[in-house]
């Protein structure tokens, strides 16, 4: 298994974004399942999943496929009282950090019960007005 996502596997749901920024490329790219939009660039993504981090519980993941620049790596855990299971869709760049991260998730109260936990979280940090201004 590629290095960054062994990195990956035991980061990814500590919900500290200084740990997750070392495998985000600069211009990564991260594909919610909660927003439309993409966020670009690595500090909002580790800000973004730091959050997530600290609203799963019981995440764990329970199969990684892929080999060379693509991964999947599907998950489980709770959000409250709701289960869910996902997916982390990842494309390595040449110097094997993380380009394209996208999240795919089901079932949709649980996708709903993350929004607004997420809402909630970024309503009161600060970093986040500057980064939906730059999402233009």
């Amino acid at each position: 298994m590629h290095p960054t996502i062994e990195r990956m596997k035991e980061i990814v749901a500590s919900g500290d974004d200084s740990k997750i920024i070392e495998i985000l490329a600069p211009d990564c790219r991260f594909m919610p399942p909660t927003y439309y939009k993409t966020w670009t660039g690595a500090e909002p993504t580790a800000a973004i999943l730091g959050h997530v981090g600290q609203i799963f519980e019981d995440f764990s993941y329970r199969r990684v496929m892929g080999d060379g620049k693509d991964w999947a790596l599907e998950f489980q855990c709770r959000i409250g009282d709701l289960d869910a299971v996902g997916v982390d869709l990842i494309t390595l760049n040449e110097d094997g950090l993380i380009e394209i991260f996208e999240v795919v998730m089901r079932p949709y109260k649980s996708i709903g019960a993350l929004r607004e936990a997420m809402m909630a979280r970024i309503s009161t940090d600060p970093r986040f007005l500057a980064y939906r201004d730059a999402l233009g």
